[in-house]
């Protein structure tokens, strides 16, 4: 899969890409808006979780600019190890400080929509810290609903926080 995205290309992960995509996913952690964890991973720490992937089943896709560097990164993630749950997965979406809140986001997340049918994929789930105002709001653009809301199940830095599993049926091509 190579496709543009305005200026950017849009294509399934490489190994190589692994330590620009840890690099996006780290900017995200000292906010404690957008993931569970507390301190920066690495690569290393990060290789099961690329391995899990695959083009033809879970994808995970970078977004490179024009001089090839990575800019975001959308994975498709098993929700549950059970086979009854194949046709589920969790979305998730990580862009470079740069380039947050213009809108690519939004983009990529409707890219990701598009291609469910293709994948076997009849139900996207995100998984968004209740207070995360912004994705909430993009996934609710995007005709995701609340599912279900986990109060108070995460600690940072000594704040409860919920966690909001945000949904959406996809429709068959």
């Amino acid at each position: 899969m190579n496709e543009p995205l305005l200026t950017y290309t849009l294509a399934d992960a490489r190994p190589e890409d692994l330590p620009a995509i840890v690099d996006i996913y780290n900017t995200t952690i000292a906010g404690r808006m957008v993931t569970a964890d507390l301190e920066p991973v690495t690569p290393a720490q990060r290789q099961a979780w690329y391995d899990e992937h695959s083009p033809e089943f879970r994808p995970l896709w970078v977004l490179k600019d024009g001089q090839g560097a990575v800019v975001a990164w959308l994975s498709y993630q098993s929700f549950h190890p059970r086979a009854a749950y194949n046709g589920t997965a969790e979305i998730s979406i990580y862009l470079s400080p740069a380039l947050r809140g213009q809108g690519l986001g939004g983009r990529l997340l409707q890219r990701a929509i598009d291609a469910c049918p293709g994948l076997g994929i009849h139900s996207l789930v995100g998984l968004v810290f209740g207070h995360n105002e912004p994705s909430l709001r993009l996934f609710e653009k995007h005709g995701f609903d609340v599912w279900g809301r986990l109060p108070r199940v995460a600690v940072l830095d000594g704040v409860e926080r919920d966690l909001v599993y945000v949904g959406r049926k996809i429709s068959a091509a």
